[in-house]
């Protein structure tokens, strides 16, 4: 059963806009902080061109760790599976997203997984370019074709805002240079996370590449493949393992939809075969997810019977 209307959606949004009094937005990184703490959009996508929305589902947003799905797709296309996960692990950490602690105790200290802070930054040091500006152009490149969207870019100022306020991923750089997991230039590195932190998407955006990743990396209005199947299945099961930050166990029972969560409020999820979500609500809870978009999510779900499981 799928929702079909906008005023269904509407309804739902509203009942979840409520917890977005619960949650605050982040204040760590300056620029984010200044977000409405009240609002709450969502955009369902589906794979014959249609799209049931409510709030506003235009309004413009960083991905932030939502971004962390693309690189990964990105680097296993530009390394391969073997390569890529030489360094960086495949399991779920009980930690923070932003934790050093697993890192000292694992032998080799590599990363458990790419959905963590430390994961993410080898990733994005695998991604094949001479320049910062060239490894960045690839994966702009990599997510016009998978919104369909040209115009999207980079908020600089978000993104300058992060650079300079990025002393713990900075640790975690040097750390895992120090013992082989990073390689080249580390502040070149900061600059090309930040930045892909601080790609500006909507709703409509997140819940179009939702809809590719569900439909196993076709474009289903052109019939075009943007990514190989194998690696939509690689990032869709990370999601559901890791996607949520340290609350994505709970969220799976919860709402059983593979999601992606960033800490401006982002989340991409999906519904396999068919379905791309895009929800932003910039209150977030104490694991950092998105309050008011988890809530909805699993009225969703639990609506329209969409969990996985």
């Amino acid at each position: 059963m799928y929702c079909e209307t906008d005023e269904e959606l509407l309804e739902l949004l509203e009942r979840a806009r409520k917890y977005t009094e619960q949650g605050k937005v982040a204040s760590y990184i300056p620029a984010l902080e200044r977000a409405d703490q009240n609002d709450l959009s969502l955009a369902l996508y589906y794979t014959d061109d249609k799209c049931v929305k409510a709030g506003d589902v235009e309004k413009k947003f960083t991905l932030q760790s939502v971004s962390k799905v693309l690189t990964l797709a990105l680097a296993i296309m530009d390394r391969g599976e073997d390569e890529v996960f030489q360094k960086v692990g495949m399991e779920p950490t009980g930690d923070p997203f932003n934790s050093i602690a697993k890192l000292e105790t694992q032998v080799p200290a590599k990363p458990l997984n790419p959905m963590i802070n430390a994961g993410a930054l080898v990733v994005s040091s695998m991604i094949s370019g001479i320049s910062v500006h060239e490894k960045l152009g690839r994966l702009l490149a990599l997510v016009h074709d998978m919104t369909n969207n040209a115009s999207i870019d980079i908020d600089l100022e978000v993104a300058q805002s992060e650079f300079e306020t990025a002393h713990l991923n900075r640790s975690l750089c040097y750390f895992m240079k120090q013992h082989g997991i990073v390689e080249g230039d580390v502040e070149e590195l900061i600059e090309l996370y930040t930045k892909q932190c601080a790609i500006q998407v909507t709703c409509y955006d997140l819940a179009r590449i939702g809809m590719i990743l569900a439909n196993k990396g076709v474009d289903p209005k052109t019939n075009r493949k943007i990514l190989p199947e194998r690696i939509a299945t690689i990032v869709k099961t990370f999601m559901v393992t890791c996607g949520m930050y340290n609350a994505s166990g709970e969220f799976a029972i919860q709402v059983g939809i593979p999601s992606k969560s960033g800490v401006s409020g982002a989340i991409l999820g999906l519904v396999p075969p068919s379905i791309g979500i895009g929800v932003y609500g910039p209150a977030l809870n104490e694991k950092g997810n998105s309050i008011g978009g988890v809530k909805l999510l699993e009225m969703l779900s639990q609506r329209y019977d969409l969990s996985i499981f």
